[in-house]
């Protein structure tokens, strides 16, 4: 039996392990309600989720009449961040399939970590509330490093990578650009979910591959790590 190909494996929270959309939208809807402005439904707030709370909020204030002045922006953004907080995993669940993926990917030896722009704190409340804190070795988060270290740049995957404390091979898996360009500046290959918040067609990801469901990734982790010749 062939050894798999991959030591270790990353995860996006928001759109790739995680269905957190309902929560992120009674968050969002409960700010736009503070500034007068009217309810997004669910399936718009898909298209606001990808690059942080503040992208997301600006997004909805664009959507629901325009920008508001930056003090009242922070007002807003804090108000989200509250609500959410207090209301992180009413609804948020693995996607279909993803448990015995992440079994699977256990008992094949990966170590595997979840990378997200989400603020750190909050990944680990959402894992510790829905018990899935100890099928990580780390969780990183976009202000784990500090500000304007977050995907797309690389340097959260270069900090997944260390922390693992071993020599292997690693692939990233998520479901937007800011995936995808932060795995291709690391140098990892990328698979993107088509279930996800993806903010392009999700053939125009630029992913090394594209799953529709979780009980196809490790057979394509299998597929595309046996056919890349391993780099020193």
């Amino acid at each position: 039996m062939t050894s798999f190909p991959f030591q270790i494996v990353g995860f996006d929270l928001d759109g790739t392990l995680l269905d957190s959309l309902g929560d992120l939208g009674h968050a969002v809807n409960h700010a736009l309600e503070l500034e007068g402005r009217r309810p997004v439904p669910r399936e718009e707030v898909r298209g606001f989720v990808g690059g942080g709370a503040r992208k997301m909020l600006a997004n909805a204030l664009l959507a629901t009449g325009g920008a508001v002045e930056d003090a009242r922006f922070e007002e807003l953004h804090d108000a989200l961040l509250a609500f959410y907080e207090a209301n992180i995993a009413m609804e948020t669940r693995l996607y279909p399939g993803g448990a015995a993926m992440l079994d699977e990917l256990a008992a094949r030896g990966v170590k595997i970590a979840v990378v997200t722009n989400k603020l750190e704190r909050f990944a680990r409340k959402i894992f510790g509330e829905l018990g899935l804190t100890e099928r990580f070795y780390t969780v990183i988060g976009g202000d784990t490093l500090g500000p304007g270290r977050a995907k797309p740049r690389p340097d959260l995957l270069h900090l997944m990578l260390e922390r693992a404390g071993i020599e292997g091979r690693a692939a990233y898996v998520g479901d937007t650009t800011y995936d995808t360009r932060a795995a291709a500046a690391a140098d990892l290959p990328c698979i993107a979910v088509s279930f996800g918040f993806n903010d392009l067609p999700v053939v125009e990801l630029g992913a090394a591959a594209v799953i529709d469901h979780f009980d196809q990734l490790v057979p394509v982790l299998e597929r595309i790590g046996n056919a890349q010749p391993i780099t020193a």
